[in-house]
């Protein structure tokens, strides 16, 4: 079944702040809003669920318009069909998570797939957490809480805005595996926002990168991550490509998966996923080594044969390189480097990557629609 189209074409002024932003994207998956703080991504999914109304514009969900300036409709958020997550949970004390699940059910719509009370309880592993009151709950365990309860509303699209945001770095990754869950079940389409591009990487199919109420670019992740000229938007230290590829074996012996992908084989941290699981590896510029001459060493598992694609100059001292190596991969390295190895566009080099250097949490599931992968 075709899913249905997110169309926003919405101009938005509040504070002095202006927001003009069109897009058009398939609703399916986790479709993620990234960019700094202040860029203008609250506002928009504010703007989507009625919390805000637009100065101007169309916003529509396949045949549903949610508001449209020209034909004076503007939909109040409780007939939008939409499920909204705040960064902190806005549970209802008095009520056991029970009770605040159940709030959930009493404002379903009669359209779309409902999903049971007990299949978001197993999915979301709350089980346990039913006659406990919100103020005994862990953070992480209430955004679980508040999830649940967004689902059995029966929405048509849910919003998460930085559900992450006010966790430790032990309970998002607590929750990490739930959210990556709710790409294909119960197949809800999802707007994640988010400025963590750890979080987008693992989680996201496509990502919209919006700056000063912009968009400034929109499309799936690997294709956006390994451009040059946006990287001053997805973050310089942090920034590298991102690898589709599929699991297709381990040496447990010294902890490493073997990954598929289109420029050969890459050995990562052990992932526990059956073989065959299609995966998403990020791999940080920083991490990548360069040399023209093949390595007689096997210092670093991972050696790649590939020719420049790009270069460009990060600043005065380090310098950006893309290497074509069945998928683009890129390298930052000092300036001084480049020149030594007179590095061009159209000549061919190695990369080398060292397993140790991939951080396993960087490593996420790619949706997978009817067996095949959706990237």
């Amino acid at each position: 079944m075709t899913p249905p189209l997110l169309q926003l074409d919405v101009s938005h002024t509040i504070s002095g702040f202006s927001l003009d932003i069109s897009v058009q994207n398939a609703a399916t998956g986790i479709t993620a809003l990234f960019g700094r703080s202040g860029s203008g991504k609250t506002s928009l999914i504010n703007l989507i669920a009625g919390l805000s109304r637009p100065d101007r514009g169309r916003i529509a969900l396949g045949d549903l318009v949610l508001f449209d300036s020209e034909r004076g409709i503007d939909l109040p958020p409780e007939q939008r069909r939409i499920g909204y997550v705040f960064q902190e949970g806005r549970l209802f004390p008095h009520l056991n998570i029970r009770g605040n699940l159940s709030y959930g059910m009493k404002r379903r719509g009669e359209n779309g797939q409902l999903a049971s009370f007990d299949h978001v309880v197993g999915l979301l592993d709350l089980e346990y957490l039913l006659n406990r009151h919100p103020s005994s709950l862990s953070g992480g365990e209430k955004q679980r809480v508040a999830i649940g309860r967004a689902l059995l509303s029966n929405p048509e699209l849910l919003l998460l805005d930085e559900p992450l945001a006010s966790l430790d770095a032990a309970h998002k990754n607590e929750i990490l595996p739930f959210l990556e869950r709710l790409r294909g079940d119960p197949g809800i389409p999802i707007i994640y926002v988010s400025h963590n591009m750890e979080e987008i990487v693992r989680l996201a199919d496509v990502m919209v990168l919006i700056s000063e109420g912009r968009v400034l670019a929109n499309g799936n992740v690997e294709d956006l991550l390994s451009r040059l000229d946006l990287r001053p938007l997805t973050g310089r230290f942090e920034a590298g490509s991102v690898i589709a590829a599929t699991l297709v074996g381990h040496e447990k012996e010294f902890g490493l998966s073997r990954l598929s992908f289109a420029g050969g084989e890459l050995l990562a941290p052990m992932v526990d996923l059956p073989l065959g699981t299609p995966l998403r590896v990020r791999i940080r510029a920083r991490d990548v080594t360069l040399t023209t001459r093949k390595p007689s060493q096997m210092g670093a598992q991972n050696i790649y044969h590939g020719a420049i694609i790009q270069m460009e100059a990060d600043t005065g001292s380090r310098a950006e390189v893309l290497l074509d190596i069945g998928v683009p991969l890129w390298a930052r390295l000092s300036a001084k480097s480049a020149q030594e190895l007179k590095l061009a566009v159209g000549m061919r080099a190695y990369a080398m990557i060292k397993s140790v250097a991939i951080d396993g949490h960087s490593l996420g599931r790619q949706r997978v629609i009817g067996g095949a992968s959706s990237e």
